[in-house]
């Protein structure tokens, strides 16, 4: 389990939410709520906030205006990660992506299996980077948002967490450009 240890300084990030859905709306949505109220409570900023329909090109449009966005550090989407002809958020994070984090989808669907056992290999959540910017999608239940956050993304967007955490990576994220 990674531990906050030593003197090292919180460092507040800019988080963008969005929800992928052809259903959800922000009054109705438990996961994009669920998302915000955790990524505040841990001191973060969040930069925006959607609802996206299940259209990958769409999808793709809005991450690539974040990822373009000097402001935000990273974008958390929750919904259109499992197996149905509408779920098309990971094919939307591949248009944009130039590097895959294949760690965050092994180990949340690691978690995940604890509560859920093998429904989780239904689960594409995954993670990416474009442009110096995290991506992360999340499977679209507030227990799976919950359990992302709770689990893995409290810790690693943390500056204080050890041994290793991804904000300290942050300065150096664009040293290929």
């Amino acid at each position: 389990m990674s531990q906050i240890k030593g003197e090292r300084t919180f460092l507040p990030i800019r988080i963008a939410v969005a929800t992928i859905s052809d259903t959800r709306t922000l009054e109705n949505d438990k996961s994009g709520d669920t998302l915000v109220d955790r990524i505040t409570a841990a001191g973060h900023i969040v930069a925006d906030r959607q609802i996206i329909i299940d259209e990958a090109d769409i999808i793709a449009k809005v991450l690539q205006g974040w990822i373009d966005d000097e402001t935000v550090d990273a974008v958390i989407t929750t919904g259109g990660t499992g197996l149905t002809g509408r779920d098309v958020t990971p094919e939307a994070f591949a248009m944009v992506c130039e590097k895959d984090i294949p760690g965050f989808g092994e180990v949340f669907r690691m978690l995940s299996y604890q509560k859920i056992k093998t429904s989780t290999i239904q689960s594409r959540a995954m993670a990416g980077l474009a442009n110096g910017t995290y991506l992360f999608a999340l499977p679209g239940s507030p227990g799976a948002c919950k359990d992302a956050w709770d689990d893995i993304l409290v810790h690693q967007l943390d500056a204080r967490t050890r041994p290793c955490n991804m904000v300290e990576l942050m300065p150096r994220l664009k040293e290929h450009l």
